[in-house]
């Protein structure tokens, strides 16, 4: 007789990433090289669902580099137009934050900075909210940076990345910050080694510049999602096509498995 198993499919999430109210997009996370977009937020969120989008990435750039979230009324405004779940990170450093999110009907949050300087916050939120906390691992030459990418340190990624995993982490968001917004291609090594190294949900992210991108990432055996921003507003990237080839419908599927032998 068989049993039921879960296969994850690597589901692709578009993101929006806000500063002073517009949709942007940052070179390798330098404040001063942002390109808008947008100056409608939820319009962009609204086109990314109409293509078929399941789960959307939303970082308030302002509140990543200050710590001081400015763009709530853009993240409150897109949760309330959007039927999909929606993710959120960006100078999000208090218990008292993270319920404020949550109460204004945000699926998942992600702590960056915060689950560096303190690291109880992430226990805390995550017995308070469970799987509904992932940490954002920024990552330069294998090492942790944070406060937006302004300041790297001296964790490695994987020792960092375990320590969460230790700590309730129901996933980790991994971006490479050399890669991001560059479009020259995710790191396909560094994701993979820390896919294998953990038991919880991996996101990649950064790089992403065309479909052959999201073909490599999903041959990465347990990714759980990869997120693109650039890509899709250049059009080097097809959402509609990005999710087709992932087959993604669900976030899971439940197939039969025959017993071994």
């Amino acid at each position: 007789m068989g049993t039921f198993c879960y296969i994850t499919i690597m589901i692709i999430i578009p993101a929006i990433d806000l500063k002073d109210g517009l949709c942007v997009r940052l070179l390798q996370g330098i404040k001063e090289d942002a390109t808008i977009y947008s100056d409608n937020p939820v319009a962009t969120a609204l086109t990314w669902q109409s293509l078929g989008a399941e789960l959307l990435h939303i970082v308030d750039l302002d509140g990543a580099f200050t710590g001081n979230q400015k763009n709530l009324e853009s993240i409150m405004n897109i949760r309330n137009a959007l039927k999909i779940d929606i993710e959120v990170g960006g100078g999000i450093r208090t218990l008292e934050r993270i319920d404020r999110l949550i109460s204004y009907g945000i699926n998942r949050i992600i702590l960056g900075t915060a689950a560096m300087e303190n690291p109880k916050l992430v226990s805390v939120a995550c017995k308070k909210y469970p799987e509904r906390v992932f940490v954002g691992i920024d990552a330069k030459d294998g090492l942790v940076a944070v406060k937006g990418w302004v300041e790297v340190t001296r964790v490695k990624v994987k020792q960092f990345a375990l320590q969460m995993q230790g700590y309730g982490a129901a996933g980790v968001v991994y971006t490479d910050i050399s890669r991001d917004g560059m479009l020259t291609g995710p790191n396909i090594e560094a994701t993979e080694e820390l896919v294998k190294s953990l038991d919880i949900p991996v996101i990649a992210s950064g790089g992403i510049s065309s479909i052959e991108d999201v073909e490599r990432l999903r041959k990465i055996h347990g990714l759980w999602g990869a997120i693109t921003g650039k890509a899709l507003y250049s059009g080097a990237l097809d959402l509609k096509e990005a999710i087709r080839l992932t087959g993604q419908r669900t976030l899971k599927k439940v197939i039969k498995c025959l017993p071994k032998g």
